[in-house]
């Protein structure tokens, strides 16, 4: 493996007691950096507090248990996410991961109609998401499913979402908008506040399939939705690092959440992608309170205990 950075002894305290609220490890369809329970025992050694388990194609809530069991004090926390493999926008799907112990509901990513309709190239040189090669080998046997539709083309919410964002309400689940296109998050978030969904996190706002203006995640932030800044969006290339600080600066850092979206096997460990993004922000200019709000307050709020 490559070498990468270490984390600063600041910035592995500024982070202590987060979550990280994304992270792909095994086990998984796709080779992984490092798994689950292996993962949670590096988590207590660092002072982070949990994360949250996410597979585009499975439910993670009972890996989760098996995890918190088997590592005690550190947080794992399951998830499900709408792709084709769980049958989309499925309600019986995310009422049973929520009777599982889910806390967190992806919105459709690698099979959002946004994800397969987007013809906007990684920039020169990024690195593509692991999942691509999966999602090519399954169109490639016959096995591609028709693409999750979540909103309308005029802004409509359909009757199905509607009940997943009721049921999300009524579990107190955390929302992430997956790989919706601008128009359907802004539909879907403000749908989701008037069913009641108390937590919303903008998924990786600055990705190739997302690319969502500034001013418009201004009015996302204003409707209680956190903007989620992962680590792997600038490291791979997908934007530029500037782009990313001037994003944070402009929402405020009291409208994001950091994460690290980590356990590719090329990437840096993922107990380190909170600190590593502690040190770039502070070498940024943003303070230590800023980076505490970002990393620790914010991803309490989203995926801490209910």
């Amino acid at each position: 493996m490559p070498d990468h950075p270490q984390p600063s002894a600041r910035a592995r305290d500024l982070v202590a007691d987060a979550y990280d609220v994304h992270v792909h490890v095994a086990p998984d369809v796709m080779r992984r950096r490092i798994d689950d329970l292996t993962l949670a025992a590096r988590f207590a050694e660092v002072g982070l507090a949990g994360f949250v388990l996410k597979s585009h194609y499975v439910p993670t809530a009972e890996r989760a248990e098996v995890v918190r069991a088997a590592v005690p004090g550190v947080d794992a926390v399951g998830a499900i996410t709408l792709n084709a493999s769980v049958g989309g926008m499925n309600p019986i799907a995310v009422e049973i991961a929520a009777r599982g112990g889910a806390r967190f509901v992806w919105l459709p990513t690698v099979d959002s109609a946004n994800q397969r309709a987007c013809t906007a190239s990684d920039p020169e040189g990024a690195t593509p998401p692991m999942w691509a090669r999966l999602q090519n080998d399954l169109r490639e046997a016959g096995m591609a499913a028709d693409p999750v539709d979540v909103a309308g083309p005029d802004g409509t919410v359909p009757a199905r979402t509607r009940q997943v964002l009721r049921l999300i309400a009524q579990h107190d689940l955390t929302l992430a908008t997956g790989h919706l296109s601008a128009d359907e998050i802004d539909a879907v978030v403000g749908a989701a506040v008037a069913e009641g969904v108390r937590r919303i996190v903008v998924t990786h706002p600055e990705f190739t399939s997302q690319r969502i203006a500034i001013d418009r995640q201004r009015a996302l932030a204003a409707k209680g939705a956190l903007l989620e800044r992962c680590f792997t969006t600038p490291h791979s290339g997908k934007v530029s690092w500037q782009t990313w600080f001037e994003h944070i600066d402009a929402v405020g850092p009291e409208h994001s959440v950091l994460s690290s979206d980590l356990g590719q096997p090329f990437n840096p460990p993922v107990e380190d992608g909170l600190a590593l993004l502690a040190d770039r922000l502070l070498a940024e200019g943003f303070t230590d309170k800023d980076v505490r709000i970002m990393a620790v307050d914010n991803s309490r709020r989203l995926a801490g205990p209910r």
